[in-house]
Parts: C-alpha cells; sequence; structure tokens
C-alpha cells in the first residue's frame, strides 16, 4: 500500500471508538519491529520520527524506509512528523513525503500557535497530509526537546474550541498529566479535563507521553476520546534491554544481525502488547 493519511486511520478509530498507536522510530530495525508487529495484530499503524530520529537517520532515510515498509504490507500505514517545532523542518516533511505532521507550537503564546500552526494546515492540506497541533506543553524529554516540570502545564479546554476552529486541525495533542520519557513515579491524569476538551471539540485526541501510562488509564483516556497514543520510550528500553543481555550471554559476539534481531523481536512484542491495549487490533 501507499502511505495512508493520518486523518483518515483516525477516523475510523473514531467512528470504532479505539485508538491507533503511534510508534517513533530511529532505524531500520525500529521501522520493521513496528510493521511486524501491526501485520501480526492486522491493525493500522502510525510510524513517527521526531526531530532527533531526523537528525540521526536523516530525512530520507527515514521517508525510505517507511515507504518501503508501506508498500510491502496490507495493512494502512502512516508516516508522521512528531513534534515538529521548526516550521520550515514541518514543510519540508510534507514535501518530501510525509502523510501526517505535527506542528508544535506549545511554547509559543495561543495566538502566535494559532497563527503558525494555520499556515501549516494550509499548506498541508493542498497535497492531502493529515495535520496535528498541541495546546498546553507536555513535561519530560524527548530527543533534543527538555520540559521541566515547572514548565509543563495542562491543556486549558477553554483555548480548545477556539484553537480547532480558527487552525482547522486534524487533531489535538493536548496536556493532561503525561510526560515524555521515563517516569518517575506513576502518572495522575486528569480525566475531568480530558472529557471537557471532547465535549468541545469533534476532533481527535492525541494522548503523548504514553509509555508509562497504566493499560486502564490508557483505555479510560480513549473511552474519552483519545484517537492517537504515542509510544517512545518503551520501544527503547525493550530495545537496549534486549542488546544488553545478548552481549552479556555472547561478550565476544560482533555480528550486528545477532544482537539487533533479537532486539528487534523483543520490540515487535512490545508493539504488539500495545496495539492490544489501544484495541486496534483487527481493524487493518
Amino acid at each position: 500500500m501507499t502511505l495512508v493519511a493520518g486523518k483518515e486511520l483516525l477516523a475510523a478509530a473514531k467512528k470504532g471508538n479505539y485508538a491507533v498507536g503511534a510508534f517513533n522510530c530511529n532505524n531500520m530495525e525500529i521501522i520493521q519491529a513496528i510493521i511486524a508487529a501491526a501485520e501480526a495484530e492486522k491493525s493500522p499503524v502510525i510510524i513517527q520520527a521526531s526531530q532527533g530520529a531526523i537528525k540521526y537517520a536523516g530525512v530520507d532515510y527515514i521517508v525510505g524506509l517507511v515507504t518501503t515498509a508501506a508498500k510491502n504490507t496490507k495493512i494502512p500505514v502512516c508516516l508522521h512528523l512528531d513534534h515538529g517545532t521548526n516550521f520550515q523542518q514541518v514543510v519540508q516533511c510534507v514535501v518530501k513525503g510525509f502523510s501526517s505532521v505535527m506542528f508544535d507550537g506549545s511554547k509559543l503564546s495561543l495566538e502566535e500557535n494559532i497563527a503558525v500552526t494555520k499556515k501549516i494546515v494550509e499548506i498541508a492540506a493542498t497535497v492531502g497530509v493529515s495535520t496535528e497541533a498541541e495546546i498546553g506543553t507536555i513535561g519530560g524529554t524527548e530527543d533534543d526537546i527538555t520540559v521541566l516540570e515547572r514548565e509543563a502545564m495542562l491543556t486549558d479546554p477553554a483555548d480548545v474550541q477556539h484553537f480547532v476552529e480558527k487552525t482547522g486541525v486534524d487533531s489535538l495533542a493536548v496536556a493532561i498529566g503525561t510526560a515524555h520519557g521515563q517516569y518517575k513515579f506513576e502518572p495522575k491524569l486528569d480525566f475531568e479535563r480530558l472529557a471537557k476538551i471532547r465535549d468541545l471539540v469533534d476532533i481527535p485526541i492525541v494522548m503523548h507521553g504514553s509509555s508509562g501510562v497504566p493499560d486502564a488509564d490508557v483505555q479510560k483516556a480513549i473511552s474519552l476520546g483519545v484517537r492517537k497514543v504515542n509510544i517512545d520510550t518503551n520501544i527503547r528500553e525493550a530495545f537496549v534491554q534486549k542488546i544488553k543481555e545478548v552481549l552479556a550471554a555472547n561478550p565476544h559476539e560482533i555480528d550486528p544481525r545477532k544482537i539487533l534481531g533479537p532486539a528487534r523481536e523483543a520490540m515487535t512484542a512490545i508493539v504488539r502488547e500495545k496495539i492490544r491495549v489501544f484495541g486496534s487490533s483487527g481493524k487493518a
């Protein structure tokens, strides 16, 4: 298949009351693991690349790998830019072949965020690329972006309807108590805030920083309108842990395939587990 626009996957998720997993990639093995998991679960999937991933692998490699994966599978695959904070880079991803992009203007004032997001929505719409934006600030660290706890700010429901009406964005990431990276304590999600947001706008809601959130809380968030759930840290943990185990058992191993192969299998297992939690198994 060719790459599918994110809004198509999320519209189906809204109709079916489930969420689509958005899994971050950095290299070939991670992409292969995500695809293998989605195929095994017969699930639509979003493969996303952050600014850090693009800096590491290169935008052409990311697009080439994911496009190749999509062409060789029967499941719907979306390629999404995660947390694009630079206008030029977001537009570059649209031009290069991403089927969905996120502009993260959460550090801007509300009106500045609206202005830039609106421009990106207009550009992306001309070529059928979906758009995601963010209101509120999600704490923690993801690649090159760090938001301290004191800087994190939950999404104000009063701003949501105005933002969506002015920008025409396809989906909205909200801050309800999750954080990027590994959690020090179990997160406490503000479900009342999420419900208010759900009642104000009729577009899919996105939950970032979901790796450390208990399954029951993820599923409750899905019942309250979350249609895209971002997972990165859990994949990294599975990848690194398996490599450590392989090298501990075989310290003289020098064949990358014998090291990265088991790591790929470990990532496939965690992605399959998440897909089942999100309720998208069998929805492809």
